[in-house]
């Protein structure tokens, strides 16, 4: 069987996704290709990160790249053991990408080995050497228009930099690494979702991992929701080890996540939403799907969305006031050094956002108050505190504490994103003598 068709690309490319492109060409700039080519040696007090891959692309023939964006008949698993240049010469939340080849791992990443597994021997005593203390599993799954080797280095940012002591697994699927390519890229994670609900599935079955957290990103949501969502009708419900699924900029349509929660039924895992109202990928998105909201773009300051996730028991955080260097706004969640903390401290390792009396709002909003006592507006917490959790236990907590900065303040951090389809977007009016306000 012919397993890849020659393919025409359209003549007529949609407006938004030309002036897309050269958005993101201008952010790659020119990374050398091959940078999973090992070198022979890292850096004093640089850092090794040992991950275990699992992919469903197909083999690259460039020993450098090692994986494609094409697609593979089987799911392949390997180590990569990358080198992360010493914290001093680094910013938390960036990937340092090599500027020529060989790296120079004082100042950037780079690799140090890339093993195939042969066996699910080999698999599961990688995993007993990286065993965290705790047996606690962490899984990452890329996003839309990422290369194997980008998502290599992004996980290996995060697992480093977010300091959880949870072992560190990714699942890639095909993608071909292109905006162009959105629809190759869609219709891959469909291809790979029977293959992740396999690795979910080994992972919640051996004994030795006591308990799993999914993080995913952008077009990667939409795979992991659907492999949940087939794991749960497969076996009555997601497996109670999975205890932790955190969707950072999903791509995923409102109306679809919505069918794919009641779809789960009550035996599924806490879910933390990380959105951005400024995010310009899931605005092109939304226009080529649609005009149908995204889930990661929603406007939380809207009653609807907040009733609605407050009674789901859905975290939603909003890091809309939040300023990285992804000029999409797309990629706030480990580009921030905040959030990247955020993920370690407290959602990879299991806490709910609320597990202490003073919600993690509260928290945010105490730090702001400390740093900025002496500008005394809601423009000096928006910039202390971006972060707006929409948490039933932090909320109250936190507006409490905004409203020492003077009425109107959740409206400034938050802001009000006006074109929600069927829904009122006025800001709410505040009444000093509620409980609730």
């Amino acid at each position: 069987m012919t397993r890849f068709l020659h393919r025409t690309r359209p003549i007529v490319v949609h407006a938004g996704m030309v002036s897309l492109g050269l958005v993101l060409s201008g952010c790659l700039g020119s990374a050398p290709e091959g940078v999973l080519t090992p070198v022979t040696q890292t850096a004093p007090n640089a850092t090794e990160i040992s991950i275990m891959v699992a992919t469903t692309r197909a083999p690259a023939d460039n020993p450098g790249l090692l994986y494609s964006g094409e697609r593979g008949d089987v799911i392949d698993f390997n180590e990569l053991v990358v080198s992360i240049p010493p914290d001093v010469g680094r910013k938390i939340g960036e990937v340092q990408w090599p500027k020529k080849l060989p790296p120079d791992p004082t100042r950037e990443f780079a690799t140090l080995s890339a093993h195939r597994f042969t066996s699910v021997e080999d698999v599961r005593a990688w995993y007993l050497q990286h065993k965290s203390p705790t047996g606690r599993l962490l899984i990452f799954v890329h996003g839309f228009n990422t290369r194997y080797e980008s998502a290599v280095y992004r996980f290996a940012q995060i697992a480093h930099d977010s300091k959880t002591d949870a072992t560190p697994v990714m699942f890639t699927w095909p993608s071909r690494g292109s905006v162009f390519d959105y629809g190759y890229d869609k219709e891959s994670t469909n291809y790979s979702r029977s293959a992740l609900e396999a690795l979910l599935t080994g992972a919640s079955s051996a004994p030795e991992i006591k308990d799993v957290t999914i993080l995913a990103h952008s077009m990667g949501t939409w795979l992991t929701m659907e492999s949940l969502r087939q794991m749960a009708i497969r076996n009555d419900g997601v497996a109670s080890k999975i205890s932790n699924v955190i969707l950072a900029s999903p791509d995923l349509d409102i109306d679809v996540f919505r069918q794919q929660l009641a779809d789960m039924g009550p035996k599924r895992p806490k879910f933390t939403v990380f959105v951005s109202k400024d995010d310009r990928a899931l605005t092109l998105s939304r226009r080529i799907s649609g005009n149908v909201d995204r889930l990661g773009q929603i406007d939380i300051s809207n009653p609807a969305y907040r009733d609605e996730f407050e009674r789901g028991g859905i975290t939603i955080l909003d890091l809309s006031a939040l300023q990285v260097g992804d000029r999409l706004n797309h990629s706030k969640f480990a580009e921030s050094p905040e959030v990247v903390k955020l993920l370690g401290q407290r959602l990879i390792d299991g806490q709910e956002v609320t597990d202490q009396d003073l919600g993690l709002g509260a928290e945010l909003g105490a730090t702001a108050m400390s740093v900025s006592n002496t500008v005394g507006s809601a423009a000096g917490m928006a910039i202390s505190a971006p972060i707006a959790i929409l948490d039933p236990k932090a909320r109250g907590t936190f507006d409490a504490q905004s409203r020492r900065f003077g009425k109107g303040l959740g409206d400034s951090i938050l802001g009000v994103a006006p074109g929600l389809v069927g829904i009122s977007t006025r800001p709410r009016r505040c009444n000093p003598t509620r409980e609730d306000c």
